[in-house]
């Protein structure tokens, strides 16, 4: 028998090598406008004159309605098709955007923020689902979600790095104008680059009572992290929040072990590493975002850096998370993405550890930059070996909820993180101005404990990874489960069950 021929690689076209970056182009969108705002926040509350209770809203509403709806997107993507999501995700993305940069009061702000997360909640899942299917083959995926992974890092990075450089030359408006522009050259290029799946599921495949309680308790628990660290841990309405959400998530489940057409079959779970792979990103990202949020409060409100000037020391960090990825999208195929991801996590915990001991009258150069490149390689490393991992061994058709509960436990990490380290960052500072402590080392020594959390956090987040797969890029089978679906779908059991 003559062996088969290996599979031609997609990646070496240019066909496919602009279909990675027209992807990436989706990623670096999304996540970037988690941070983009963060440098921008005190000439927004100045000029739409946001109360400070209010203000945090223009981070948080994006994020709540972000993760809140990823499940829900990602699902639709699976059912009704990637390109027909992730167009109308990137349409949305692009008028919340002008509306944001349009926003002549605070509700308009936020409204619009509200809807950049769900356009971003349909756009994300779609697109990484995209990149699974159509970047099959063995090295091909290693490469092609090492480049993924390394745009969710980059974003972290280059956002505040941009809404800096932003807000401080033609205003925080810009933070948001520059989103249309690029939208649209993702809609072109999702138009010619991706072929149309032509899905038209029926209502009956949708799980409207599995929709509405995982959006719930996805939304609920997210908003009640944003608003602990404000109205307090121990309070009724914080317990009561959690409580609820807790809840709806243990009907949820029950729903969808009885639903014919889950919205996210259980058997998803059974995929070895992916529940690893998802919670090392939570416990990961929970120290990473909060790492740049109160880094970048230090070089503000304590060492009296401009707007500018506080974007522009995230430049190296970018550098050293763009190198760390590439280097790691090759050393996945020597060694597996477990040492990565370990490896990662252990060296950013101590760049973050470094950085939980800065100085009221510290030195960008000799306190800051050291601890922020050994972060940046670890961040770079353990980002691209989550995205692979979690994204190993999951079928096509099954593709865009593997991508929307990745992408979900970023945005749960990121509200988790604040919210815990904010309180502890809070209640030391807090502490310190009550005994009349001088406000920049009550900040910063508010500073230094949310930072050693951080710190353990992620060495937490190495401890998970030991359980994640050591994907070494193992090529997909052979079988379409694409078309085993679409035929499943005439069969009396549900197409769910036998894929």
């Amino acid at each position: 028998m003559t062996p088969a021929l290996p599979e031609p690689s997609f990646l070496a076209t240019r066909r496919g090598k602009l279909t990675l970056a027209f992807l990436c182009a989706v990623a670096f969108l999304d996540f970037a406008d988690t941070s983009i705002v963060n440098v921008a926040l005190p000439s927004i509350r100045h000029d739409l004159h946001f109360t400070i209770q209010n203000l945090q809203w223009v981070l948080s509403g994006y994020v709540l309605t972000y993760g809140g709806f990823l499940l829900l997107g990602g699902r639709a993507a699976d059912l009704l098709g990637r390109r027909r999501i992730v167009v109308a995700g990137t349409a949305l993305f692009a008028l919340s955007s002008m509306a944001c940069g349009l926003a002549q009061n605070s509700g308009t702000l936020v409204a619009g923020r509200l809807a950049q997360g769900l356009g971003a909640a349909m756009m994300s899942p779609a697109a990484l689902s995209i990149l699974t299917t159509r970047f099959n083959q063995g090295t091909d995926r290693l490469k092609a979600l090492g480049a993924w992974g390394a745009m969710v890092g980059l974003a972290s990075a280059v956002g505040v790095f941009l809404g800096g450089l932003l807000s401080g030359g033609p205003g925080w408006r810009w933070v948001f104008f520059v989103n249309p522009p690029i939208c649209l050259l993702v809609l072109i290029a999702a138009f010619r680059l991706v072929d149309n799946d032509n899905k038209r599921a029926r209502l009956a495949h949708f799980d409207t009572g599995g929709s509405i309680l995982a959006t719930g308790a996805m939304s609920l628990t997210i908003y009640a992290l944003v608003r602990a660290p404000i109205v307090g841990w121990n309070t009724t309405r914080t317990i009561g929040e959690l409580a609820g959400a807790a809840a709806l998530l243990v009907v949820f489940l029950v729903n969808e072990q009885r639903h014919p057409n889950p919205l996210v079959p259980l058997s998803i779970f059974r995929i070895k590493g992916l529940a690893a792979a998802d919670g090392t990103q939570i416990i990961a990202i929970a120290g990473f975002f909060s790492m740049f949020f109160f880094i970048t409060l230090y070089m503000q409100n304590v060492l009296g850096f401009s707007a500018t000037k506080a974007g522009a020391a995230y430049i190296p960090v970018a550098l050293g998370v763009a190198i760390s990825a590439g280097v790691c999208s090759i050393l996945f195929v020597r060694i597996g993405t477990r040492p990565i991801m370990v490896g990662g996590a252990l060296l950013a915990a101590g760049g973050v550890y470094w950085l939980s001991r800065i100085p009221v009258h510290g030195s960008y150069l000799t306190d800051l930059l050291p601890g922020l490149m050994i972060m940046s390689v670890g961040l770079g490393a353990v980002f691209v070996g989550v995205q692979t991992a979690a994204n190993a061994g999951v079928p096509p058709d099954k593709a865009g909820l593997a991508a929307a509960l990745i992408n979900a436990s970023f945005q749960l990490g990121a509200a988790l993180g604040l919210a815990i380290f904010s309180a502890i960052a809070t209640s030391r500072t807090d502490h310190l101005l009550a005994r009349h402590v001088a406000q920049p080392d009550a900040l910063t020594s508010g500073f230094h404990r949310a930072l050693l959390a951080s710190s353990v956090f992620l060495c937490a987040a190495a401890v998970i990874a030991l359980r994640a797969t050591n994907t070494r890029g193992e090529p997909m089978p052979d079988i379409d489960r694409d078309e085993l679906t679409i035929a499943a779908d005439s069969l009396p059991l549900p197409a769910s069950e036998i894929a």
